[in-house]
């Protein structure tokens, strides 16, 4: 006889961890199936190995989708706060960055450790290295997987979408989607960096590996779109928290717009820099203010031996257009290789807000990543991965 379960649950990640916990306190027989070798690997790695596990600030406006009323209910049912709760539970020291977005003082290990403490002391099983075979419903859910076959009365797609497929992402999620009648919203890359043409990889060479703080904007659907934060130069092209948050709204073919000094008017500064510093290089007075290698590539070639008092008024306009107004057409973006996230998904149409459950099949699930919502940087879509995943295990 097949074991069977109340709720078997897809995916071992942030949301399908998450929700088995949550089902299991409420004394359901959970089962967790995930075809990786490790579980959490997504988690893992996130925030550069401290995960920023939620963001205090989360409101349905840091989410894109082609609903965007949808994540209102999930996020207002379970909060930042409430996850907050369980960390502090738990003693997981934490840190704030930037307003709202908090890390792992230590290590993301913290945050998945948090949440297999919570599965095992609800007795979730859990099976890795098992893939799906073949999945149906009759008067309940028969799955086929090369770890055994299982029957349950629910069953929570919570497989993620197609960033990072050396931590095993997979489009698995979205076929159970459509094997039972869902539609899809088309799928790219988000939360990316940015590819650049060999010419201007010649040209940025000598910067790799240098941060600053930038001001980058494009035109999305007529609307302009602006974002102040630090961008990092890198051997294939433009990454950071600045360049990531831009590529949720940049479409290929776009140009970006880049204020490499946007704290400061250029033309006034070297006015006021003129009556103590005339005779100095500008290289070595804009180092004042940049990185050295990114003075020096402002300056190349037309400005590179050029002293402050010998500025043209020409070389000025020059020197403003180079520093505050660099325009660029990337070629395209480093795909779902290094994407931290993927936009679009299945459709919510026949979702419910509220209890995640399908319209089209009773008793099937749809959470996280898997959905077509996509969360801004900053820990937004770590929260939705618990947001979505308490309501369905509350409905379950």
């Amino acid at each position: 006889m097949k074991p069977h379960y109340d709720v078997i649950i897809i995916g071992a990640g942030a949301a399908g961890l998450f929700c088995a916990f949550n089902a299991a306190a409420r004394n359901k027989r959970v089962l967790v199936l995930d075809h990786a070798n490790k579980v959490g690997k997504k988690i893992l790695m996130s925030g550069g190995g401290r995960c920023n596990f939620t963001n205090l600030n989360t409101t349905h406006e840091n989410f894109s989708s082609q609903n965007p009323h949808f994540c209102k209910s999930a996020l207002s049912q379970y909060t930042a706060y409430d996850f907050l709760a369980l960390v502090e539970k738990h003693n997981i020291e934490y840190v704030e960055k930037d307003p709202g977005q908090l890390f792992c003082k230590h290590s993301s290990k913290d945050i998945l450790q948090m949440l297999l403490q919570e599965c095992a002391q609800g007795a979730v099983k859990i099976y890795k290295k098992c893939s799906i075979e073949k999945i149906q419903y009759t008067d309940q859910f028969d799955l086929d997987a090369s770890c055994g076959e299982f029957t349950a009365k629910s069953l929570v797609i919570a497989s993620g979408g197609l960033s990072i497929p050396t931590l095993g992402a997979t489009g698995f999620g979205y076929e159970i989607a459509k094997q039972f009648g869902h539609t899809l919203v088309e799928t790219s890359a988000a939360l990316v960096p940015f590819v650049l043409s060999q010419k201007w990889l010649t040209r940025i060479k000598p910067m790799a590996g240098v941060a600053l703080p930038v001001g980058v904007s494009c035109d999305h659907n007529g609307k302009a779109i602006s974002i102040s934060d630090d961008m990092l130069f890198t051997h294939r092209g433009l990454s950071g928290p600045a360049i990531l948050k831009l590529s949720s709204h940049w479409q290929p073919g776009m140009q970006i717009h880049i204020d490499l000094l946007p704290a400061v008017n250029i033309k006034q500064y070297i006015a006021e820099q003129m009556s103590e510093h005339a005779e100095q290089l500008l290289v070595n007075n804009l180092a004042k203010l940049l990185p050295k290698k990114v003075a020096g590539f402002i300056c190349e070639p037309a400005l590179q031996d050029k002293k402050l008092k010998q500025l043209t008024k020409t070389e000025l306009e020059l020197l403003e257009q180079k520093l505050h107004h660099w325009d660029i057409r990337p070629e395209g973006t480093e795909g779902y290789r290094t994407a931290e996230v993927t936009a679009g998904g299945i459709s919510t149409d026949k979702i419910s807000s509220r209890t995640f459950e399908s319209a089209l099949q009773k008793k099937l699930y749809f959470i996280g990543e898997v959905l077509d919502v996509t969360g801004e940087l900053g820990g937004y879509n770590f929260q939705w991965a618990w947001s979505s995943a308490w309501c369905a295990a509350n409905s379950l």
